[in-house]
């Protein structure tokens, strides 16, 4: 792949490396284009509980200035896309809307990490799963993100299906519904989505989305990227050829990219 539009960096807490390390990688591997998109402030938790899963509010228009630096600096050598993985949250939405607005972004990724305060994508909170029904979390998990993609705010969605992460099995009933009326959504606000590779590392061993769902998203003619969801500058691009491969076989022949809020469709 020529391009990485999901990229972590220390200011997290949970991954590693600076945004420069995460651009040089990117120069290194030959990229056309690497997006930075750090996690967006907590908005529902306590940063003083939580200190290592998102960027504090403080660091947030420090993260943004340093895009904008490196972005200069590189202009030469790669395209350098500011973006923010932008959680959507339930109930927070005002609180998301300002952060959306009150930034120069090139892009902005919706992603569904939490359900209330359950990050299902958190290794350490696998024992939530402990007692619930695994089709209810489903549900809960593919209503929010059908209500990402209507609240305006995102470009693309990101993750689609991260529920199966750390699910202990696949729901008992067939959630093929579920997952429809998600890409319906995606499709109807003109979102794009993205092919995340950073699922084969994880339990369910398998890119987000599925297969199953990447070709029903084609099928809807539903705009994609791909993102490495790197959390170590190592991982810049991982599994780039595995994906180019799946989503040819599926019929894709152009990728999503974005540049101040504005898809640019590129064929690779």
């Amino acid at each position: 792949m020529r391009i990485d539009y999901h990229t972590h960096n220390y200011r997290c807490g949970h991954a590693v490396g600076t945004l420069e390390e995460y651009i040089l990688s990117a120069i290194d591997k030959g990229m056309d284009e690497i997006g930075l998109s750090d996690h967006m402030p907590l908005l529902h938790l306590s940063q003083e509980e939580h200190p290592d899963i998102a960027m504090s509010m403080e660091e947030l228009p420090r993260y943004v200035e340093e895009c904008l630096s490196l972005q200069e600096k590189y202009k030469d050598q790669i395209a350098v896309r500011v973006g923010l993985e932008g959680d959507y949250i339930e109930g927070c939405e005002e609180k998301i809307e300002a952060i959306v607005n009150g930034y120069p972004w090139d892009y902005v990724i919706g992603s569904v990490h939490f359900l209330g305060k359950w990050d299902v994508t958190d290794f350490r909170q696998v024992h939530q799963w402990e007692g619930r029904n695994v089709s209810d979390a489903y549900e809960r998990y593919f209503d929010a993100i059908r209500k990402a993609a209507a609240t305006g705010f995102y470009d693309y969605i990101g993750h689609i299906d991260a529920i199966k992460r750390f699910a202990p099995s696949r729901p008992e009933e067939d959630v093929t519904a579920l997952e429809d009326a998600a890409l319906q959504a995606v499709k109807k606000h003109d979102l794009a989505f993205e092919l995340n590779a950073a699922g084969i590392y994880a339990p369910c061993k398998e890119m987000y989305p599925s297969l199953q769902i990447l070709e029903r998203a084609k099928a809807y003619n539903i705009p994609v990227t791909y993102g490495s969801d790197a959390h170590h500058p190592d991982k810049v691009g991982q599994k780039g050829a595995e994906a180019q491969t799946m989503l040819k076989n599926v019929g894709y022949t152009h990728l999503a990219t974005f540049l101040g809020r504005k898809r640019v469709m590129k064929p690779f």
